[in-house]
């Protein structure tokens, strides 16, 4: 028997790494730590989980009812960036650290977010239609309509490590950017060649608005309809963070009603949309399916970034990233610092 057990949910989420554990493994084998799996029910997690040492939580909500049932664990770890599947309060109120995977994908989110505005602002997708049906003669005229990109304006909405991404691929296009963020200093959204701004400035003066903000019940539908009355006609809203931050009803009355001119969405409301969304009908959207993060790197990178959280606490010492993390203030485990790196853990 194994000196740790990891619970993770059978089957909990696509991979094109390989089956099995290997990866995370790399880590959690030298400290004797395998991973089992278990049903993806509730009532069948909590049964298999309750003497665990950690969770690796992937493709099941982790409510406030299993995090409860816990006795032994240690840790629970996310491979993405987003927490919205775990009861962080919960967990916070157990003494139980929370980690995520903060950096290892952004790269990718970043440039399907420029692709994404460029794509809106260009109407690929329709121009691609027109090409395909026999209407070469109408893309021209369509996109004599456009204004040139160098000289819009770029506004984002949550500065993150990911926006910065998006800023810094921007910059070339000749694109004058503004962010909102109350959680940021100025000085460091200033640091990027954007200029801060409140939510309605940034709303109201951008040509693009790119979101950007993490889905937390405090942002949840953050932007409605009296948000998308405030843009530009000619606007376009670009979505690569999580679509519960958006009220997605005031967003379809906004394109059809023309309050603004287009969205470019890899996130939704509802995830997969049914199919009477009328989003998916709509000629003025972009959509691509919750996959910005994906590349050849990616799947590898998280696995083995997990392993490697999970191997630190079970080891002792703090994670690399956790969201809750005055919780590490109250444990036994001890800081660490890795030899040629300047920040400490979660920074």
């Amino acid at each position: 028997m194994a000196k740790f057990k990891v619970v993770t949910p059978k089957g909990g989420s696509s991979t094109t790494a390989g089956g099995g554990y290997g990866l995370e493994s790399e880590a959690l084998a030298p400290i004797d730590a395998e991973i089992v799996e278990a049903p993806t029910d509730e009532a069948g997690f909590i049964a298999a989980a309750r003497t665990a040492d950690a969770i690796y939580a992937k493709g099941i909500r982790m409510s406030k009812a299993i995090i409860d049932s816990l006795e032994n664990c240690k840790v629970i770890s996310l491979g993405s960036v987003g927490v919205d599947s775990v009861d962080v309060k919960a967990a916070s109120a157990r003494g139980i650290p929370v980690t995520n995977i903060p950096d290892t994908f952004i790269e990718e989110v970043a440039d399907h977010a420029m692709a994404l505005l460029l794509a809106g602002f260009r109407r690929l997708v329709i121009q691609d239609r027109m090409v395909r049906e026999g209407r070469w003669s109408e893309g021209r005229p369509a996109l004599l309509k456009i204004p040139r990109l160098a000289g819009q304006t770029l506004g984002f909405v949550s500065f993150g490590r990911v926006a910065r991404l998006v800023a810094k691929r921007a910059a070339p296009f000749g694109l004058r950017m503004m962010a909102f963020d109350p959680f940021i200093d100025e000085t460091v959204i200033s640091d990027h060649g954007v200029l801060p701004a409140t939510l309605s400035e940034v709303l109201s003066q951008s040509d693009f608005v790119s979101m950007h903000a993490p889905a937390r019940p405090e942002v949840f539908h953050m932007l409605g309809e009296s948000h998308f009355r405030q843009m530009k006609p000619s606007a376009i809203f670009i979505n690569t963070g999580r679509g519960t931050t958006v009220d997605e009803e005031g967003l379809i009355k906004a394109l059809q009603e023309g309050w603004i001119a287009h969205a470019a969405l890899d996130v939704l409301e509802k995830e997969p949309p049914s199919h009477n969304n009328p989003l998916l009908g709509m000629e003025n959207v972009t959509l691509s399916p919750h996959n910005a993060s994906a590349s050849a790197r990616f799947d590898e990178a998280r696995k083995r970034r997990v392993g490697y959280e999970l191997s630190l606490v079970l080891s002792g010492l703090w994670p690399m990233s956790c969201v809750n993390p005055t919780v590490l203030q109250k444990t036994s485990l001890r800081r660490w610092q890795p030899i040629g790196m300047d920040r400490g853990p979660n920074s």
